[in-house]
């Protein structure tokens, strides 16, 4: 408890943190606060009380107001931000709502308390112009806030201001400190150190490897090491216990902390050690005698210091802008950058079940696996043989003075480096190896709730990408009931945007509108490609079971998928694996195997005909207009006809008859264009356009033309079943190339063609961030099976003019960097669950509400 001087009234508050101001009605609690806080930031139980009765003065609301601010509340400490609340709080249980908050949401408390004589209350009370209180209420006030102040330390507040004028209110400055866990300012690079418990020889050899030299004191003892770039260690605590010379690595660790070249967060064991060095009961157990022992052969200074540098230690560090976090047994996301007890002891011993294994060590959860969070976790605490990237995570501690190695990885590189252990100096009280967390997760088991809700899926393309609740929901009916394995879904392909609406009179979309597009974007040199008149396939494709069970999880022989844009499957598992053993006959021919060195590839493209993946859309929805169609309109042109020859005027309707008739056969033969017979794969064929990704690969680092340069040697080693993807090249700054690419769109849709794509040969990105991957030009007959029989009548095509395309060009953005985005995951070798956070996002967007025709 402070009464701060009046000449400089500083206060300093957790940068993060719940400052509860405390004081009788009338001490000026709202006005310090609009003074000292942002309008946001400060939570006023009168607002509240306006809010849910519309009366800031109704005591009757009181109970309402506060749950609805104590959401509030929660809310923003959820996410990180300072929060306020301005109310009398003079009340134990006032105060013990907020303070629950604060534990809860792991931030410290703080309490300004303006305590200001009655009489002035009474007289600000009697002046008031928004209500006036009973006396007897002020001195109620205040009577409960002296008896509060000397327990409000006790009651968990960790600082606590009192002003006892209004002269020292007045003088007051409010300096927000960042916690003591909050080094987001500093950026390395870095060196992190697993558990070294005692082993000083072997640490100095690491530094050494690492590049640091290490200075040694007139003895001969490391005292500090430099590194001559600027880099520095972190210990990752337990430097102490085990060990042949726990002194030795003290004396070093501290001098290189002391130095500035080197930080460090505390151990289990320092905990510890701090305990028995203040004389406190602990038992001398897992090699604490033995560091006592050694301290006791050391001046009494030395140990106090010592214990002053383990007690100071912080236990995590955000650094790096968050990016990186460092905590001795590692810390989940909710933690980081927080300050309480249960985080402190979670940095340092971890999450633990309370039953203990065979050897009797505590079983721990395994928090790794679930880990979520966007920064790096490095930490020790539980030693294995092997680092691992476990979901952005590290252990590094690998158990070098039970004979294992001391380990370090550099960052931001991540490459890891390590010596050996010189010897066991300590023997384990469990073997080193593997540890079989409680509740251990698959690999490839996903959670519900990490794709239930409103989510934001940050992607490198284009931003963070929101995905609304509702919308997710309705992706998980398709994934669940309906989709392949997540194992074999790594990516699902995006929506393609439709060029701009044209002008000219007879046709909807035309090439000119893509010429003028990406022309205007800067982008000069684009492949128009044929777009084939079948379904968007991907198709996953293992050199054999082995690699498809090592990178994919398969079962029972599986070697790859063929799936459509939503995730299902084409075929039956027998079908499917007898077309992936033509492919993979193919791909073998062309050599791609080897020139690519990989085991597995990720094609883009279309599978031929449109009815073996629609034929029940064809039989019930397109097959019944055309005949129902054809049927009816000669018949009624016949009958018009007959009425005309007799005299009655029935010219219009006439012509609009004979219209009718020829737009549902141009309907029907636009659809049969995509349907021809198939006995198993007989009659099947695919079009690939681009390889997607493969191991250490993503098909995006090359351009298109070298994507079909890639899919014409398949179509060479297996013409039976793969076709080529015709293509045409055009520079949007020269007209002539610009007419040509029209003519070849005009020849390639009046020969029966859906149209085409057009792509950027290689760009993505333009002055104004990403482009659209490619817009899609369909020809005016093909639109018939898209708009209808009769879309091409010109009161249709004038309202059809008016069709909005800024979302569905949105969604097309928004999916293709998703897309991407899961590609990248995937390739890195992230976690099932981190691929499908973005898989799973491009099937919830494509339940927007989008006309599903454009």
């Amino acid at each position: 408890m402070s009464a701060p001087d009046v000449a400089e009234n500083v206060l300093e508050i957790p940068a993060l943190s719940l400052v509860v101001l405390v004081g009788a009605s009338s001490s000026g609690k709202s006005s310090f606060a609009r003074r000292h806080f942002g309008p946001y930031e400060t939570l006023s139980s009168d607002v509240f009380r306006g809010m849910v009765s519309d009366d800031e003065n109704s005591q009757a609301a009181t109970r309402d107001a506060f749950d609805v601010l104590n959401v509030v509340a929660g809310k923003r400490l959820t996410a990180g931000r300072l929060t306020v609340v301005d109310a009398t709080n003079v009340q134990r249980d006032s105060r013990r709502q907020v303070l629950e908050l604060a534990r809860d949401h792991d931030v410290l408390p703080v309490a300004i308390v303006l305590d200001l004589p009655e009489k002035l209350l009474q007289e600000r009370n009697l002046a008031r112009a928004d209500r006036v209180l009973p006396p007897r209420v002020i001195g109620r006030h205040v009577n409960e806030l002296h008896r509060s102040l000397r327990g409000l330390a006790r009651e968990g507040f960790r600082t606590v201001h009192v002003l006892r004028s209004q002269e020292e209110i007045d003088a007051v400055r409010i300096v927000r400190e960042p916690l003591r866990s909050d080094r987001r300012d500093d950026h390395g690079p870095f060196d992190a150190i697993g558990d070294v418990h005692g082993c000083l020889a072997e640490l100095v050899e690491l530094l050494d490897r690492l590049g640091y030299a290490v200075v040694r004191d007139g003895q001969g003892r490391p005292v500090d090491a430099v590194h001559p770039q600027g880099r520095r260690v972190i210990f990752l605590g337990d430097l102490v216990d085990r060990g042949p010379d726990v002194v030795g690595v003290l004396r070093l660790a501290m001098g290189m902390h002391r130095a500035g070249h080197a930080l460090a967060v505390p151990g289990n064991h320092e905990h510890k050690l701090v305990r028995a060095l203040r004389g406190r009961d602990v038992q001398r157990t897992h090699g604490l005698a033995e560091t006592l022992d050694q301290l006791d052969r050391e001046s009494a200074e030395f140990r106090a210091e010592v214990a002053q540098w383990c007690d100071g230690l912080v236990a995590h560090l955000v650094l790096d802008d968050g990016k990186l976090v460092v905590a001795h047994a590692g810390l989940k996301e909710s933690y980081h950058n927080r300050a309480s007890g249960r985080v402190r002891s979670f940095a340092l011993y971890g999450d633990s079940t309370g039953e203990t294994d065979e050897y009797g060590l505590p079983v721990r959860y395994p928090w790794a696996q679930d880990y979520r969070g966007a920064a790096t976790v490095l930490y020790g605490h539980v030693p294995t043989l092997e680092p691992e990237w476990v979901n952005n995570t590290m252990c590094l501690d690998t158990g070098c003075v039970f004979g294992g190695r001391l380990t370090a990885l550099r960052y931001p590189e991540r490459e890891l480096v390590s010596v050996a252990a010189h010897q066991v100096w300590y023997e384990p009280t469990r073997p080193l190896g593997p540890v079989t967390p409680a509740a251990e997760r698959a690999p490839d088991a996903l959670d519900l709730a990490e794709v239930l809700g409103a989510r934001t899926v940050e992607t490198s393309q284009h931003g963070r990408v929101s995905v609304r609740a509702e919308n997710a929901a309705g992706a998980l009916e398709v994934m669940s009931r309906f989709a392949l394995p997540p194992r074999w879904l790594p990516y699902l392909p995006p929506t393609m945007a439709p060029v701009a609406t044209s002008s000219l009179s007879d046709v909807l979309e035309h090439p000119a509108e893509a010429w003028s597009a990406y022309g205007a974007a800067g982008v000069t040199q684009v492949i128009a490609q044929e777009k084939h008149m079948g379904s968007r396939a991907v198709v996953v494709l293992c050199r054999d079971s082995a690699v498809a069970t090592a990178r994919f999880g398969a079962q029972d022989g599986e070697t790859g998928a063929v799936y459509t844009r939503t995730g299902r499957a084409f075929f039956d598992r027998p079908t499917t694996e007898a077309l992936l053993a033509k492919l993979r006959a193919a791909v073998d021919a062309a050599g791609l195997w080897d020139e690519l060195g990989t085991g597995w590839l990720i094609l883009d493209g279309e599978l031929l005909p449109w009815s073996a993946k629609a034929v029940d859309l064809l039989r019930g929805q397109f097959a019944p207009v055309g005949a129902a169609a054809r049927s009816v309109l000669p018949t009624a042109v016949a009958g018009l006809e007959q009425a005309a020859a007799k005299g009655v005027d029935v010219g219009d309707l006439l012509t609009r008859t004979r219209s009718r008739s020829a737009n549902a056969d141009g309907f029907v033969a636009a659809y049969r264009r995509y349907c021809w017979p198939v006995d198993g794969l007989d009659g099947v064929a695919l079009a690939p356009f681009q390889l997607l990704a493969a191991e250490g690969f993503l098909g995006r680092d090359r351009d298109h033309l070298w994507h079909l340069a890639l899919a014409d040697r398949l179509v060479a080693a297996a013409p039976d079943l793969i076709r080529t993807t015709r293509r045409h090249l055009v520079d949007t700054a020269d007209e002539e190339s610009c007419a040509a690419g029209t003519a070849w769109w005009t020849e390639l849709t009046a020969g029966g063609g859906e149209g085409m794509v057009v792509k950027p040969v290689g760009a993505t990105r333009g002055p104004k961030g990403l482009l659209q991957p490619g817009l899609k030009v369909r020809g005016r007959e093909y639109l018939r099976i898209v708009y209808g029989p009769d879309y091409t009548e010109p009161d249709n095509l004038v309202r059809l003019r008016e069709r909005h395309l800024g979302h569905k060009r949105s969604l097309a953005l928004r999916e293709y960097a998703l897309g991407q985005e899961s590609l990248d995951r995937f390739v890195a070798g992230d976690p099932l669950w981190r691929v499908h956070e973005a898989v799973f996002a491009v099937l919830a967007l494509e339940s927007e509400a989008v006309d599903p025709r454009l």
